[in-house]
């Protein structure tokens, strides 16, 4: 955690969000108390595309052919 003063940050401004982008928590503080926390937003995750996996899932013909292993319970 790095801690600047009010002043520092006016003028560090782009440094500081560079180094909070980077994972750095950055806390700004005035007379010695902590008034702001820099923390970089979460990216978003991409929304899935519907359909994107079309041709790269196949079934086999018998694929709802009961099983020989379970004939016994069929009965």
């Amino acid at each position: 955690m790095h801690q600047v003063s009010l002043e520092e940050a006016q003028t560090q401004l782009p440094d500081l969000i560079d180094a909070a982008v980077g994972g750095e928590e950055i806390v700004i503080a005035k007379d010695s108390q902590r008034l702001v926390k820099l923390v970089p937003v979460p990216m978003l995750k991409p929304r899935p595309q519907f359909g994107s996996a079309r041709g790269l899932i196949t079934m086999s013909d018998d694929f709802d052919e009961p099983l020989e292993d379970f004939e016994e319970y069929m009965k």
